[in-house]
């Protein structure tokens, strides 16, 4: 249980701060802030009806946990003038799972009070952007009122739980997709909860998330031990919830769409002969943001737990949670991800920790797993017997103009849902076999005419928002990534260069496209200035490294010329591999050719 002590400073009571006793360190005035918010709704509750074009930093603050963040619009700053103020809006899609009805209230929130365009982004959910404060509520209680929620997409708490977006009909995929649900349920706030419906739907509770029988039952042991926070109305998250953001993933055995390793948990779901899942696999400790010329902040990849039998999977889940409660920095928030910990503590005293406190049942070692594909679902795909989906590539995940429209149409006209998947494209469930022919037909008039041969460099690209619209990004990523993509793909071919490359691009260093996974990537650091990170995997299995710290985009044929050329004359290995076989010193030399 998660235990806290007043601690008077000498120069006056109102400085009075919060120690947290389980790691003995003082937390952040905002910690204290959270903590007197009343479960997230004070000051926004009452900033979200005065006449403000926008919210005060405070209320941004709790914002987030309702899903959204403010933004401006740089492109529109004038010196005298107010910022061109509107909101990001994020929703919770637990596996990426977009029901058809759903999707046509985004489409028409879109293009009613939004900026015309909807984002699949690199964690399964729908973005929407230009949203003005005066118009938030209608747009959040309407996506209520449709059966989506924005609860606990952003913020100090578990966010959107990923899975294989694939609606394959088969024992694995159903029992994935059913757990990811299930995780999110499991780590729904219960206080937060009702303070989102309070807000967006006039406390209407009719459109609470309520879990199933199995999950009620093991949230009731978010009361036990050491798992209490000591906060009834919050019983695993308390008044203060995370030190940071939390995240979750879930797959089958050999698919790794999901970018497993880069979550605080990662959930391998093991399903028997019969049907029934046996147990997990778990790993812990993954995350990608990081700051520029900060040690400190760094990626990093999960470390292997173990396994667990099915009866324990969500009581390992909630102890996990209450560790990082517990023990997660709450003084430096560029230190407060889980993956810190693990870093700072080690997986040996987390096991401990975890089993002396937490959880006292068996873990077992990992069970072994087949080796891990990047999987992504494009094209045209065997649903069950009656049925077939069919991914669609979505550069950066920009829905918007005719191709937003178009996918509208089929979708209300065939009464379709759709998937989002990690890599930032969709899927179009449950097309009638009947009814495939037709889709088709429309599909190639919006440039899917031949889904079997997709551009390879496009196809696992990712880019972020990024400018203009983004606060953090130091430059661009998503307006620039075809271009960029392109003069890559030119200079492949120039030199008959027949494979393709893992490519990822960002504005800023918080890693939201997991470009540190990437056997080639870009990280904004500069006006027209990147990082240059080199050696991930394809199969998303080991970190890159940065090279060069701020690489002028003019220069990027002329900085990777050298490179490339002697990949293709000295290596038949894959990008990523081949940068791991060379000493850094000789990947630098090359690098530096053009100096």
């Amino acid at each position: 249980m998660i235990k806290v002590e007043k601690v008077k400073k000498k120069k006056d009571s109102a400085n009075e701060e919060t120690v947290c006793l389980a790691n003995g360190l003082e937390v952040s005035k905002f910690e204290n802030f959270k903590k007197s918010s009343q479960f997230l709704k004070e000051p926004l509750a009452t900033e979200l009806v005065n006449e403000s074009d926008h919210f005060t930093n405070d209320a941004v603050q709790l914002l987030k946990f309702h899903g959204s963040y403010q933004q401006d619009n740089r492109e529109n700053r004038r010196p005298g003038k107010s910022k061109d103020w509107q909101m990001m809006l994020r929703l919770r899609n637990p596996g990426g799972e977009v029901p058809g009805k759903l999707f046509l209230a985004l489409d028409e929130l879109s293009d009613k009070l939004g900026n015309g365009t909807l984002r699949a982004t690199t964690r399964q959910a729908f973005q929407m952007h230009g949203i003005r404060k005066e118009n938030l509520k209608e747009v959040i209680q309407t996506i209520v009122n449709s059966m989506g929620s924005t609860l606990a997409a952003c913020g100090d708490i578990n966010r959107n739980v990923m899975a294989p977006a694939a609606p394959f009909d088969s024992p694995d995929y159903n029992i994935a997709r059913a757990l990811a649900k299930r995780v999110a349920d499991l780590l729904t706030p219960m206080a937060g909860q009702g303070t989102f419906l309070e807000l967006w739907a006039d406390g209407d509770l009719e459109y609470t998330i309520k879990p199933d029988k199995d999950i009620e039952a093991i949230r009731k042991l978010q009361f036990k031990d050491n798992v209490f926070s000591g906060i009834k109305d919050e019983p695993l998250y308390g008044s203060t919830y995370l030190p940071r953001k939390f995240k979750c993933a879930v797959t089958v055995p050999g698919d790794n769409s999901v970018d497993l390793l880069t979550n605080d948990i990662g959930i391998v779901a093991f399903t028997s002969k019969d049907g029934n899942l046996e147990g997990c696999n778990f790993y812990v400790g993954g995350g990608m943001g990081r700051t520029h010329n900060n040690e400190e902040t760094f990626a990093r990849i999960a470390d292997p737990l173990g396994y667990v039998e099915e009866p324990d999977v969500y009581e390992l889940i909630q102890s996990i949670v209450a560790i990082q409660r517990d023990y997660g920095d709450r003084k430096s928030r560029k230190n407060s991800r889980m993956k810190y910990l693990l870093h700072r503590k080690g997986i040996k005293w987390f096991k401990k920790i975890l089993a002396d406190k937490y959880f006292k049942k068996e873990i077992k070692k990992i069970r072994k797993e087949p080796d891990k594909v990047l999987i992504d679902y494009l094209g045209w795909h065997k649903q069950n017997k009656t049925s077939h989906f069919v991914g669609l590539p979505l550069l950066s995940g920009r829905l918007s103009g005719e191709k937003k429209n178009t996918i509208t149409s089929i979708v209300k006209k065939y009464n379709l849902d759709l998937r989002l998947t990690p890599n930032q494209d969709i899927l179009l469930c449950n097309i009638l076999n009947k009814n495939k022919g037709e889709i088709q037909k429309s599909l190639s008039k919006i440039g899917y005419e031949n889904l079997e041969n997709i551009n390879e460099i496009q196809r696992h690209a990712l880019a972020c928002p990024a400018l203009p619209l983004c606060g953090l990004a130091m430059t661009e990523a998503e307006r620039i990534l075809p271009d960029v993509l392109k003069r890559i793909e030119n200079l492949l071919l120039d030199l008959k260069i027949q494979k393709t490359i893992l490519f990822r691009m960002t504005g800023c260093p918080n890693g939201c496209t997991r470009p540190y996974m990437a056997e080639l990537a870009l990280v904004g650091s500069g006006q027209n200035k990147y990082q240059l990170w080199l050696g991930g995997s394809k199969n998303l299995q080991r970190l890159a490294k940065p090279f060069l710290q701020r690489m002028e985009l003019n220069d990027l044929e002329k900085t990777l010329q050298p490179l490339f050329d002697h990949w293709k004359k000295s290596s038949d290995l894959d990008f990523g591999d081949f940068i791991n076989t060379q000493d850094e010193s000789s990947i630098l030399n090359l690098l530096n050719e053009i100096q």
